[in-house]
């Protein structure tokens, strides 16, 4: 693909990657009527980032661009569970703490 050009996706695409957008979205539905205990969380989250990978990958038409942009996106996405990861501790032992006084 040339510099600056744009590849064209197919409409059978879209329409494969919206109805597997829409059974995710049933799956979620269904998913959250059973309580898988400490695993509700990753549950959710998987099924959440399936979906989302689907849609940067199309609708961002990142499969279909330079790797770089891909990694920049992954990137800021790894230091914001980062930032995430160090305020749930700062929550987290805050709570602690403040149980045992």
């Amino acid at each position: 693909m040339a510099s600056g050009s744009h590849y064209i996706i197919p409409l059978k695409v879209y329409v494969n990657v919206l109805l597997t957008l829409l059974v995710l979205t049933v799956l979620t539905v269904a998913v959250a009527q059973f309580d898988f205990g400490a695993f509700n969380f990753v549950v959710a989250f998987g099924i959440a980032t399936l979906k989302a990978g689907l849609v940067a990958a199309y609708f961002m038409q990142l499969k279909y661009d330079e790797p770089i942009f891909t990694w920049i996106l992954l990137s800021s996405v790894g230091f914001l569970l980062v930032f995430w990861g160090f305020a749930a501790l700062d929550v987290f032992t805050r709570i602690f703490q403040s149980s045992t006084l």
